[in-house]
């Protein structure tokens, strides 16, 4: 298929282009919803990339999926993918509908890709609206990072492109994206955001919201890729036996301190590492009065994982569910 060199085209042609240079693949696969932003980013894959494989998840949430998912294999195909095909998931709604979605979509594409990345239709609009959202949880700088435009095997090559252009790509391509009716919905705090939140933000703040979002997130996951390299120096410096030397850790900057915890406690198997953990350890090490253990996410069956601290170490110790008893990790 030709496409037509257009404005719209040519801006993702060249995202897509850009995204290759800095992670070479000569074949990659496209996470297509039917949506304009999966559609254009189908489109622009298979006019730079050797081969495409297209995979169509159908979550089976509304009437109709499967005749929409089989239409966007359709589209595929025709666009010049070397396979297409659906993957139908189930959607337990564990956590809520948008999270079990979420995950069984993620689940799938990673079990149907093999060895290649897949590109996912991620757009400039779509960061602005992550940083918003990780902003209001408020637990930190790295939870307004925003999505990183690789994060193996997950590739994003939009996100400098606007939704504005993909939807005109499709026009220009004579493509006609689904719509799904999910987007309009407004239970769902992400399309709030997609349809009240950011107008009313560009409105009173003069344009050019999304783009300074997606700067500010990029500018701290570059200041936080050097935080954590000198978190990693400093755990290595204070690990006796897998503990923490208190010591150590106490002469350090607090922001440093906390952070080179949170990858200590990561590496040992915690989950979910919240703020109010960290400054809770961190309280073990710098305001100790006799305190107990703080009880993290994570551990095996039946126990949880508890930080202590312990003859000027900070160590960790699973503890049996509903038990005070410890037992050496």
């Amino acid at each position: 298929m030709l496409f037509p060199e257009t404005p719209a085209v040519l801006r993702l042609r060249h995202a897509v282009r850009a995204w290759l240079g800095s992670y070479p693949n000569a074949e990659v696969a496209v996470a297509l919803s039917g949506g304009a932003d999966s559609l254009a980013l189908t489109a622009a894959a298979v006019a730079e990339v050797g081969a495409v494989r297209a995979f169509v998840v159908d979550h089976r949430l509304q009437d109709g999926s499967a005749g929409v998912a089989l239409e966007a294999v359709q589209r595929a195909t025709a666009l010049g993918c070397v396979s297409a095909e659906t993957l139908t998931v189930h959607v337990d709604g564990v956590g809520g509908v948008e999270a079990s979605a979420r995950r069984a979509r993620y689940e799938a594409l990673d079990n149907a890709r093999g060895n290649v990345p897949v590109l996912l239709g991620h757009t400039l609009d779509d960061q602005a609206e992550t940083v918003l959202l990780g902003l209001a949880r408020g637990s930190g700088a790295r939870s307004i990072w925003g999505m990183r435009a690789y994060d193996a095997p997950w590739g994003r090559p939009l996100l400098t492109v606007d939704r504005s252009t993909t939807r005109q790509a499709c026009a220009d391509l004579g493509l006609t994206p689904h719509d799904d009716p999910h987007n309009q919905n407004a239970d769902f705090t992400r399309v709030r955001l997609r349809l009240e939140v950011l107008p009313l933000l560009e409105d009173v703040l003069g344009g050019g919201v999304a783009q300074a979002l997606a700067r500010t997130a990029e500018q701290l996951r570059d200041d936080g890729a050097v935080l954590d390299d000198l978190a990693d120096s400093l755990v290595a410096r204070a690990t006796v036996h897998e503990a923490l030397n208190i010591e150590i850790l106490a002469g350090e900057a607090p922001a440093l301190r906390r952070r080179a915890i949170r990858a200590w406690l990561l590496r040992s198997g915690a989950k979910a590492v919240t703020e109010k953990h960290l400054r809770a350890i961190d309280e073990l090490v710098v305001a100790w009065h006799g305190q107990g253990g703080v009880a993290v996410g994570g551990g095996r069956p039946g126990t949880r994982l508890v930080a202590a601290r312990q003859h000027g170490k900070l160590t960790l110790s699973f503890a049996k569910a509903g038990s005070g008893e410890l037992e050496n990790q």
